[in-house]
């Protein structure tokens, strides 16, 4: 039985409930039409609550837009981790393993299929590029803890290197897809696992 310091206050988990509430009505929206196309009005018809309550909770439309994709992107790293410490004993197939688990998610996702539907989804496309820093930076850091923490010999600044190359790789593949997304991984696998095997056979000699 969790203890009290162990509860999650009122107050936190109801404003947690409030904007996973918002977010997932605005990917329902998404699911049907445009990002342009939706107001913030819609995404708080859909979520149940008022417009302003919507406000207080994000300032901004563009803030609202930045912390879903952020969220989306969240969903697919744990997709990834989970995808690699599957197949520690195997880099490279655990490198195949991830990259096909993130561009399948990616493809079923509302927001990534806006995307590359291309009218009406600029301002979330400048997420992923021209505004898409924050993003990078986020992932960047959550690809290299999870091979830090499946192969811990590997040197940061090496796994860092890899984290930043695969991340930019995945993004560009979710937006730009070519072929299935089983075909992507092999070949990306192909390219960068001997790299990889190489980090990891060097750390544990």
């Amino acid at each position: 039985m969790p203890t009290a310091e162990q509860r999650i206050p009122y107050a936190v988990a109801a404003r947690e409930l409030l904007r996973s509430t918002l977010l997932d009505g605005a990917c329902h929206e998404l699911q049907s039409r445009r990002w342009s196309e939706i107001t913030m009005a819609d995404i708080a018809l859909a979520a149940g609550v008022s417009r302003q309550t919507l406000y207080n909770e994000f300032g901004s439309r563009e803030e609202f837009a930045q912390v879903l994709v952020m969220r989306e992107a969240e969903r697919f790293l744990d997709a990834v981790e989970q995808a690699v410490h599957a197949h520690l004993d195997d880099p490279s197939r655990a490198l195949a393993a991830a990259f096909d688990v993130f561009l399948t998610a990616a493809a079923d996702n509302p927001i990534v299929r806006t995307i590359v539907g291309g009218e009406g989804a600029e301002e979330l496309l400048a997420l992923f590029t021209t505004q898409g820093e924050p993003l990078v930076e986020s992932a960047v850091e959550r690809i290299t803890a999870v091979m830090l923490a499946g192969w811990p010999l590997v040197e940061p600044a090496d796994a860092e290197l890899l984290g930043e190359a695969l991340v930019r790789l995945a993004i560009s593949y979710a937006a730009l897809p070519k072929g299935p997304a089983s075909m992507t991984a092999a070949s990306v696998a192909k390219l960068l696992g001997p790299y990889i095997e190489h980090l990891v056979a060097d750390s544990g000699a």
